[in-house]
């Protein structure tokens, strides 16, 4: 038996013996366990998984065994997520720290910095939300204004972000400021963290339509924070935020949000609803058609992403494709979402009160938030011109 058949029959038994059944289920919207200083658990089967999965380092598992990870080759890391699949185990933590900071700290910060930082993203202690778009800079991100100003050993922020992710639930956040206003644009930004407790930072909730409000506006008012902060050098942010982007398109391509809905029905169950089709063939052969292509598109998706995946497990990746993944994730959510609305018919229209259950209430607000999905993360229109760019290499 090879070494790698070894550490799989070891995986496998850890795995079966420390994942609560509880994490073995498809998991609703409200279980995800995003961690932080005010961390709560859908369950306590959740909290004894995270526990076991950092002890084990299986939270950031290609990370160093410094900053928390089990250090595990990328033959190993396959493995392990193989495993786990087969299992239906339930990744134990999900934040932007884990999947968006982490590897741009890893691939530019200092070596005090992996050590502060790290260490307790990986065990889930630190919540971070993204300081990025501002009111006048979302697709031009480059426009941004939030001023910062060196003052000895600190630096002093001032200016506003704008759908700041979970930002009234997060204690650290990763901001882009402005940093020098005499340069083009682009040169003048610099990266930095800083703690959301800080004397200064005000957060307000933005409701949406949908009547959830992850998004937030954050406002910075003679922010101090200390300049070893500071990822990169000073001025030179931009290629930190644009390497950081492509983690996150990478994070949207894999999430699930937006290419299935949370409900416990699936589409073919919402069609045999709908046609009164209990068992055999859907009788609407146009109904059948359209969702036999979803399908067959959410399976082209899972494999080429599959491919990426085994890519940057290599040492390649991510790169400007991650913006086709994101593009095409967004758009497939929002045809799975019409389609389930329209197939529906007026049950789909309800927002609260009687004559409507919950699947059907949830069908309303996940049709309306999956507007946002071609926006958020960068819309459509920069994913193309991405694409267009730096994959096919087309001419301006």
């Amino acid at each position: 038996m090879s070494a790698l058949d070894t550490f799989r029959s070891e995986t496998r038994s850890w795995l079966e013996e420390n994942c609560p059944a509880a994490m073995r289920t498809p998991p609703e919207k409200t279980d995800t366990v995003w961690g932080g200083r005010r961390s709560t658990f859908p369950n306590e089967d959740a909290k004894i998984w995270l526990e076991r999965c950092v002890e084990k380092g299986f939270t950031a598992p290609e990370w160093p065994t410094e900053y928390g990870g089990a250090g595990l080759s990328r033959e190993e890391v396959r493995v392990l997520r193989s495993e786990m699949k087969a299992l239906r185990c339930r990744p134990p933590i999900f934040n932007y720290g884990l999947l968006m900071l982490a590897p741009v700290l890893l691939e530019y910060g200092t070596d005090e910095q992996k050590a502060e930082h790290l260490p307790p993203i990986a065990r889930g202690e630190i919540r971070w939300c993204q300081g990025y778009s501002e009111p006048g800079a979302g697709s031009d991100l480059a426009g941004l204004q939030c001023r910062a100003v060196r003052d000895g050993d600190e630096i002093v922020v001032n200016g506003q972000k704008i759908w700041t992710s979970d930002a009234d639930v997060s204690d650290w956040i990763f901001c882009l400021v402005r940093t020098n206003t005499e340069v083009p644009k682009h040169d003048g930004i610099s990266f930095l963290l800083f703690d959301m407790e800080s004397k200064g930072v005000s957060v307000s909730p933005i409701p949406l339509i949908s009547g959830a409000s992850p998004f937030c506006q954050t406002f910075f008012d003679d922010v101090r924070v200390p300049a070893r902060h500071l990822i990169g050098k000073e001025n030179g942010g931009w290629t930190i935020a644009k390497r950081l982007l492509q983690h996150e398109r990478e994070m949207l391509s894999e999430s699930t949000a937006g290419a299935r809905p949370t409900q416990k029905k699936t589409l073919v169950d919402v069609a045999r609803e709908s046609l009164e089709v209990p068992e055999g063939p859907l009788t609407d052969g146009v109904l059948r058609d359209e969702l036999a292509q979803l399908y067959m598109d959410r399976l082209c998706y899972s494999a080429t992403l599959e491919r990426s995946r085994d890519q940057a497990l290599a040492g390649i990746g991510p790169g400007p494709e991650t913006s086709m993944f994101k593009l095409y994730l967004s758009e497939l959510g929002q045809r799975n979402s019409d389609w389930r609305h329209r197939v529906v018919g007026a049950r789909g229209l309800g927002w609260d009160g009687d004559g409507f259950d919950d699947e059907e209430l949830q069908t309303t607000r996940e049709w309306l938030y999956g507007k946002a999905s071609t926006i958020l993360g960068g819309t459509s229109e920069i994913q193309l011109n991405i694409i267009a760019k730096r994959v096919l290499g087309l001419p301006d």
